[in-house]
């Protein structure tokens, strides 16, 4: 574990500089309502406020820029429906590449009408559902010679994903726990392995949906499963690991515990941040709240940073809660 440790640390590192130009560095914030209702010090790491709504930017951007620097220029290709589309196309944009986005026939027509924005992209409509227009996306890209963009399985993604986990330290000295959304793993690889090269006590904990824990039970059972996933309002951390996928074997080195929330709890999770810290986060970002509410007295007397991941919450969703909170 401390060489893959090292490996994603010093990733990490060269990422930071390349990134640096075009990713906001998101500070901490104190959040005293949590802080008091845990009887410690809990602070959030709100990339929901990074550009494009989400830290997926970071990812995206360490692997188009690498490709770029080492002299790719033909266009680029990923799939996606949500903050990974939108994360590819503002960084491919930023290295003055084409690119070509594979969404479901089923996708909104509002966040196709947002990814059409960009002058750079290509939306191409095909399948029922994500899985077949990631595999439709991975048959062009391998039979037009086209780099792939996966929103995780790829080291130049994690790496990226790994300056949150930089930033963090730079602000909050050795916190005793950092609070992780995990679908496909790209986040947590990173965070996981910055915190367990420079600060190996800090635990690291994955937050999942109990709808679609898929990362969960794989580590649990040692080996990648092939499992349903329902449906859930953390919807960005939602579906199923590739096969070999890199995440696995960095989940199963960096993370030390994992909580699965119910849908009551996630939706609690928005409300909170949304009532006492006026921060619109969706469900994916909440998970890491509402494992601190479901358990406050885990994180008493420590200092405690939850990952708010990314911002992209529905209009009725936002209205049908602000309207509770009313």
């Amino acid at each position: 574990m401390q060489q893959l440790a090292k490996e994603v640390y010093q990733a990490a590192g060269q990422a930071a500089k390349r990134i640096t130009p075009f990713a906001y560095p998101t500070r901490v914030i104190y959040s005293p309502y949590l802080s008091k209702l845990c009887k410690g010090r809990v602070y959030l790491k709100p990339e929901c406020l990074q550009t494009t709504g989400s830290f997926k930017l970071r990812g995206a951007l360490n692997k188009v820029l690498t490709l770029q620097a080492a002299g790719y220029r033909k266009p680029l290709i990923t799939a996606s429906t949500g903050n990974h589309a939108a994360a590819v196309a503002f960084a491919s944009g930023q290295a003055n590449l084409q690119t070509v986005i594979y969404m479901p026939e089923t996708a909104s027509q509002v966040k196709i009408k947002n990814l059409q924005l960009y002058p750079n992209v290509e939306i191409r409509l095909n399948g029922q559902d994500s899985l077949a227009s990631e595999m439709a996306a991975r048959q062009e890209a391998e039979h037009q010679e086209l780099a792939y963009i996966s929103p995780y399985n790829d080291e130049a993604i994690i790496a990226g994903q790994a300056t949150v986990g930089l930033e963090v330290l730079a602000e909050v000295d050795r916190p005793d726990a950092v609070l992780v959304p995990v679908g496909g793993g790209g986040l947590i690889s990173g965070i996981g392995g910055v915190l367990k090269h420079t600060s190996p006590t800090t635990q690291v904990i994955g937050c999942q949906p109990e709808n679609s824990a898929v990362m969960y039970h794989s580590v649990v059972a040692g080996k990648i499963l092939d499992m349903p996933s329902k449906p859930t309002l953390s919807d960005g951390t939602a579906g199923g690991l590739e096969k070999n996928s890199l995440t696995f074997t960095y989940a199963r080195a960096f993370v030390d515990d994992f909580v699965l929330l119910s849908e009551t709890a996630i939706r609690q999770g928005i409300a909170t941040i949304l009532q006492h810290h006026r921060l619109v986060i969706e469900g994916a970002a909440a998970l890491s709240v509402a494992a601190l509410l479901a358990n406050p007295g885990r994180y008493a007397g420590q200092t405690t940073v939850l990952v708010l991941s990314g911002n992209k919450l529905s209009w009725s969703l936002l209205q049908e809660i602000s309207g509770e909170l009313a």
